[in-house]
Order: structure tokens, then C-alpha cells, then sequence
């Protein structure tokens, strides 16, 4: 199930923001995006069974996410190194890996993100309360998209909706997402994580 997080990546967000909200830029977006380096917060998972998990986050741009989910679940999502690995707590086998590039994920987890002078953003709404932008990675469509969802004054990352290639969709609403926090490497070593669980390579 929880490889439905990154693979493909729903309730929408009471957000508490005063209507006709103007709808914030692709260049603010982007310049929110690059103002921090790491982040942590709790968040709430939707997935696309209609089933709700919840956890932690940890994000070390660039490239590097994780993912703890709360009992009963107990999964684990990293992406380091540039690949994604899904540790299923009830597997005793190394855990399914594939390449960052995979998910739209990795396009907000980039070095340097520009939507403005990039062709993956295909939308860009505002609803009166959040702006929304729908972004994709042009060279490969076909990998699904991400809808990020961002409050204004400030400009705040409320919500995102992964798309998978198949259409699933699965929804990851973030509380306060505390920023330019002190994190390590080591949460985000999939080899760490591998020795530490005796997994074997």
C-alpha cells in the first residue's frame, strides 16, 4: 500500500485562509520552494483505497524525503541517493526499490525548482482559498503528476495529490512543517536502513 505514496501518488484541506485569496505566482511557488533546505511535520495520507494513515516527514533537499508512518501501519519511505526504497515492516526481504526520476515527487525535490521557466507546470488555479499548480516532468509524462496545494501571507506547501500512471491518486496532507531544522544524512540512507533491519544488499 505505501508504495502507492511515491509510485502513483485524497479529502481536501480545510484551510483556514480568507476567501478570494489572490492566487500566489509560479515565481513565489518557486522562490517558497528554494527558501529551505529541511523541513519536518506530521501529515496525513489518503490513499487510494480510500484508507487514512498518518506520520512524520523528514525533507533534506536536494533529493532526499522521508516518509515514517504511525502504528499500525509502520512502513517506511526514504528517497536518498536518488532512488526510493518501501520498507514493509511485515517483510522480512530487502525493500522494493526504484528510481527518484520515477516520481513526480522528485520535481520539488530538485536542487533549483523554477516553474516559471520550466515546461512541467499544466495548471495553475486559485479556488478563493488555495492556489493550486499541477506539475509533471515533460519529458516523461507518462511517470503521473503532482497538484501542489499552497496557502498565501505567507506562502505556505499545504497539500500535494500524486497521480500515478494507471490514474490512482493518493493525497498527503501536511500540518506546520517546521523549516530549516537539523537533519542528519543518515535518516535518508537506504543502506543504513537495509543493515539495520539485517535485510542483507
Amino acid at each position: 500500500m505505501m508504495k502507492h505514496l511515491i509510485l502513483a501518488p485524497v479529502l481536501s484541506l480545510a484551510l483556514a485562509v480568507p476567501a478570494m485569496a489572490e492566487k500566489i505566482s509560479l515565481s513565489q511557488i518557486s522562490s517558497y520552494l528554494n527558501s529551505f533546505q529541511t523541513a519536518k511535520g506530521e501529515f496525513t495520507q489518503i490513499n487510494e483505497d480510500g484508507s487514512v494513515t498518518t506520520g512524520e516527514i523528514l525533507i533534506k533537499r536536494p533529493g532526499r524525503v522521508r516518509f515514517d508512518y504511525a502504528p499500525p501501519d509502520d512502513s517506511l519511505v526514504i528517497a536518498g541517493s536518488n532512488r526510493v526504497a518501501v520498507f514493509d515492516p511485515k517483510s522480512n526481504l530487502p525493500p522494493e526499490q526504484f528510481p527518484l526520476s520515477r516520481t513526480p515527487l522528485n520535481l520539488i525535490l530538485a536542487r533549483n525548482v523554477n516553474f516559471t521557466a520550466s515546461n512541467m507546470v499544466v495548471g495553475h488555479r486559485d479556488d478563493g482559498t488555495a492556489t493550486t499548480v499541477k506539475v509533471q516532468d515533460p519529458k516523461h509524462p507518462e511517470y503521473g503528476n503532482i497538484q501542489l496545494k499552497f496557502t498565501a501571507n505567507p506562502v505556505e506547501l499545504r497539500q500535494w495529490i500524486i497521480t500515478n500512471d494507471a490514474g490512482g491518486q493518493t493525497t498527503v496532507i501536511l500540518g506546520d512543517l517546521q523549516k530549516g531544522v537539523q537533519i542528519g544524512a543518515g535518516p535518508f540512507s537506504i543502506q543504513k536502513e537495509i543493515n539495520a533491519r539485517g535485510l542483507g544488499n
